[in-house]
């Protein structure tokens, strides 16, 4: 495991985003695994950036993203392809036919989870995974106590992530209650994993998860295992950590 501390939001995005353009750079044709929410955002902002500059190019790059709302199109504004494509896949170069998601759609649920997972390891499995924490230990859309062996599956979302996500859905809009995932087996099978968190909200769940005891409990906590972790933190997420 390594850790790089950063001293802010910004800086702890640029220092994920070289990590990744340093991936894509040696690497043109790699699998990444990719994540939604607030804090890649930043990640996004400064490797749309880097290619703007003529830095990198993302042509021959394959991508899995981790979730997508159950019932929800993939053209639906929330949706999480939608997300993806306003804060990264507009402003790249990157091939529409090289784009996954899980279908929000999909009516069989379980020949879908299938699908999924059958892609990704048709692809050579991720040669690196981007994740965030969530306040409860959730990795990916994989909640407390769900067990580590699982692949892609359908989850029923706790209360606490919907709060979390809310702020991506306008006035009168709820968050859906399920989602399709990668399950945390699919995660770890990863080449590599590159944890990006931010934020004192994120301290005490972010020591727990790297220094806790493994259990479902705490999702993240699994990552303690994996043989190429880089987690990259402000100073503020690694508040609990540094204390002596």
């Amino acid at each position: 495991m390594k850790i790089y501390q950063a001293d802010s939001y910004v800086s702890m995005c640029r220092k994920a985003a070289n990590i990744i353009s340093a991936q894509v750079i040696l690497y043109p044709r790699s699998v990444l695994g990719l994540a939604t929410g607030s804090t890649p955002l930043g990640i996004y902002r400064q490797l749309i950036d880097w290619y703007k500059k003529g830095d990198l190019d993302f042509a021959e790059v394959t991508t899995f993203n981790l979730d997508e709302y159950a019932g929800m199109s993939s053209d639906h504004p929330q949706s999480y392809r939608s997300f993806m494509n306003e804060n990264l896949f507009d402003q790249i170069n990157i091939n529409r036919a090289r784009i996954n998601f899980p279908d929000g759609t999909a009516e069989h649920i379980q020949a879908e989870c299938s699908r999924y997972d059958d892609l990704i390891r048709s692809k050579g499995d991720i040669d690196m995974q981007l994740l965030g924490l969530g306040h409860n230990g959730h990795i990916g859309f994989n909640e407390p106590g769900i067990a580590f062996e699982k692949e892609t599956h359908y989850v029923q979302l706790s209360e606490s992530t919907r709060q979390a996500n809310a702020q991506f859905f306008t006035d009168g809009e709820s968050v859906p209650d399920y989602a399709f995932t990668m399950g945390i087996k699919a995660i770890m099978q990863a080449k590599k994993i590159l944890l990006a968190v931010s934020g004192s909200s994120k301290a005490t769940i972010l020591k727990r998860a790297l220094t806790g005891p493994v259990l479902p409990e705490v999702p993240g906590s699994i990552l303690q295992l994996h043989p190429d972790l880089t987690v990259v933190a402000d100073s503020e997420a690694l508040s609990d950590l540094l204390k002596k």
